[in-house]
């Protein structure tokens, strides 16, 4: 799927392969523990060999991160052109009868290049972590540390079905750790950009669920009509909710020259991170 986003990314936008120096790839459902699967897009896109390329292990907020990462070379000289891809197959995790998990979650992939020259701005960032939650949302069994799958499975306070060998979510634990976080960091980023609220023009975070972001958007104050959900088409696609919802309001003209739009994401880990972009074309 990263591969197809990334070829439907050069059709779209007339980018050239060979323009590209530097490719990095955020998931959770690799194609190997190693090689790192950016290794493998390398090869198959027709990226040059003289290009860096790895993976990035990070979830709802790697999208964010990986924005981080992606201005961090170009401003620093290492790269002119990084590709940004993130995807994510996260119904291969989620046991056959957790009916909750599977009426939220979607797979799905995006592409972002990042560069010295592009439709937006990229502006200061806020990034978190709180690795004390690591076990709110987790797949137990299947890398290094607990290899063989177990069978075993067990009830957690809300009553639901943890699988050690499938993917476990503490709804209830994510929901607040959201509520914690989320407003915090809205108020970092209005600081950290010299910005007061009614200069942010969109909002575009993570699509967690339904209940979860009108309820972020009602704590943080935010106007409905600047705020974007569309789960309805896409479900939660972990990493590539913001890209996704980013290309989603640019292709229905809700963006425009000189709109700032807070982009965030939040997630497992615990970790969370947000930036501003402004729309230049």
């Amino acid at each position: 799927m990263a591969g197809q986003a990334a070829l439907q990314l050069f059709r779209e936008y007339g980018v050239n392969p060979s323009d590209v120096d530097f490719l990095l790839l955020c998931t959770q459902s690799p194609d190997y523990f190693l090689p790192s699967t950016a290794c493998v897009l390398q090869n198959r896109l027709g990226i040059p060999v003289s290009a860096g390329a790895f993976d990035y292990n990070l979830g709802c907020s790697g999208c964010i991160y990986g924005l981080a990462v992606a201005k961090g070379l170009v401003a620093a000289g290492i790269a002119k052109n990084v590709l940004l891809l993130t995807a994510e197959t996260y119904t291969k995790y989620i046991h056959p009868a957790d009916k909750g998990n599977r009426s939220i979650f979607g797979d799905g992939a995006a592409a972002c290049l990042v560069s010295d020259d592009g439709f937006a701005e990229i502006g200061d960032f806020v990034l978190g972590t709180d690795g004390s939650g690591a076990d709110r949302l987790i797949v137990k069994t299947g890398a290094s540390r607990m290899k063989a799958p177990t069978g075993n499975s067990s009830v957690d306070d809300e009553g639901h079905v943890c699988f050690d060998d499938f993917l476990y979510m503490d709804g209830g634990s994510i929901f607040n750790f959201t509520l914690n976080a989320v407003p915090k960091m809205v108020d970092e980023l209005l600081l950290k950009n010299h910005l007061s609220s009614s200069d942010v023009d969109y909002y575009i975070f993570h699509q967690a669920n339904q209940f979860m972001l009108s309820t972020v958007r009602k704590v943080c104050r935010l106007p409905k009509d600047k705020f974007y959900i569309n789960l309805r088409e896409t479900g939660n696609t972990v990493s590539s909710t913001v890209l996704i919802g980013l290309k989603d309001c640019l292709e229905q003209k809700k963006l425009s020259s000189g709109m700032k739009v807070m982009l965030s994401g939040f997630g497992v880990g615990l970790s969370w991170g947000g930036v501003v972009i402004n729309i230049c074309r």
